[in-house]
């Protein structure tokens, strides 16, 4: 076991290179199994749960080559096995992406329920309904999802009954092989989800409408092997953001746009932060400045994103004022509060809502990870305390943020990782 040490106090200055997605890499990586040819992607970041991912695809017959940092080949042509088995799917909720792919190509697939972080409820319910609307056959045994299309796919008009994101992507990946035109309302409308309809496009597929609640397919016989590059990490782009705002510094992220941001930078702005963009580049400056309380609520794309959540909490410890933070989306999602707590914040949890009323300063404290976005919120909190945090459990962070005490270390923090 690892942990993370900080030492608090130094304002975070400096520029850092954007990683890829994460939430983009995987479904895209899933989507994969839908040629037998082979693909280029660039700019894979190097993860906990993309190393899951790659030795799943392995574990299926995928041939996978890293030629070199960030960029990995795929070949899905010798892909024989149809069983996504528990041992590697229990880790990573994002392994039931493989689901549809496998459904669309093979007619089969066996994948077991999914895992992953501790944040509340997860159901696959939707998942399974829009494929079982193209005609497919699911059954539950062992703890396996037992899927059978003997006839192949049909496109569906089907209408999501809540908004998900790994629904939306299972389906379109589905679709994508199936018989004629699928219609896919109420679909999730994220950018990760229109960087998957990008790539499905660039393999040959027929997809329009990503980015709005309504996406079209038209199902196409085959589909070939491309050259593509992942999208930028909004999420970890935010989170550096989120920590020069609360160490009251200036940082700036280059390889993204503030268009990918949103409502992300509007928040920030909120809380007394000048904000300068380019084309590709998103900078932050507190000038100096204590920030200000601002209140939150997450909701489905366009609104505030659930994965930032916990690091605007971390913020608010240390604003100006109080603030309400409320979880939308995941009932267990405010855990870090707990945690924080340790460290001295002013927090009150009501229900799904988190209350703050921000300290100038906290106190550092040994503090344990319970999940990957609240891991980051941790060391928000770490670099604002006077002292030093201890983190453990930091297995959790790995799973989505690329070397994050080396990046911090280049803003000028006094951040280092240690063997337990």
């Amino acid at each position: 076991m690892q942990s993370l040490i900080i030492v608090g106090g130094t304002r975070l200055e400096g520029t850092l290179a954007a990683s890829g997605s994460k939430n983009a890499a995987l479904p895209i990586l899933a989507a994969t199994l839908l040629t037998g040819e082979t693909c280029q992607l660039g700019r894979v970041p190097q993860l906990r749960d993309v190393s899951t991912m790659l030795t799943l695809l392995s574990s299926l017959g995928v041939q996978v080559v890293s030629a070199e940092p960030n960029c990995v080949s795929v070949d899905s042509g010798a892909a024989t096995q149809i069983n996504a088995p528990y041992d590697l799917v229990k880790t990573m909720r994002a392994s039931i992406l493989v689901l549809g792919p496998l459904l669309a190509r093979f007619g089969r697939a066996e994948v077991s329920f999914p895992g992953g972080c501790a944040i509340g409820s997860r159901p696959v319910d939707l998942h399974i309904s829009a494929l079982e609307a193209m005609g497919a056959n699911i059954v539950t045994d062992g703890g396996y999802l037992i899927a059978s299309a003997k006839n192949g796919l049909s496109g569906v008009d089907f209408r999501f009954g809540t908004v998900t994101v790994g629904g939306t992507e299972n389906a379109m990946m589905a679709a994508a092989l199936a018989r004629g035109d699928t219609i896919l309302r109420n679909a999730a409308r994220e950018p990760e989800i229109v960087d998957l309809a990008n790539f499905l496009n660039q393999m040959g597929a027929k997809v329009s409408g990503q980015g709005t609640d309504t996406i079209r397919i038209t199902g196409v016989s085959a589909l070939g092997g491309c050259a593509y590059s992942v999208m930028p990490d909004r999420i970890e782009a935010g989170t550096y953001l989120v920590a020069a705002a609360a160490t009251r510094g200036r940082v700036r992220v280059d390889g993204i746009s503030g268009a990918l941001l949103g409502v992300v930078l509007d928040k920030l702005r909120e809380c007394g932060a000048t904000i300068n963009e380019g084309e590709d580049w998103v900078e932050l400056d507190m000038e100096g400045k204590r920030p200000r309380a601002v209140d939150i609520v997450t909701a489905p794309f366009p609104g505030f994103p659930t994965d930032m959540q916990a690091q605007f909490t971390a913020l608010n410890t240390v604003a100006e004022g109080r603030a309400r933070v409320t979880e939308t989306i995941f009932e267990n999602r405010l855990m870090q509060a707990r945690e924080m707590k340790r460290m001295g914040a002013n927090i009150v949890i009501e229900a799904d809502t988190a209350i703050t009323a921000g300290k100038a300063v906290l106190q550092g404290a040994p503090v344990m990870a319970s999940d990957l976005r609240a891991s980051a919120s941790l060391i928000i909190a770490g670099l604002v305390a006077d002292g030093e945090t201890r983190i453990d459990r930091i297995y959790h962070i790995d799973r989505g943020y690329e070397d994050i005490e080396g990046k911090l270390q280049t803003l000028g923090a006094n951040i280092r990782r240690i063997d337990a």
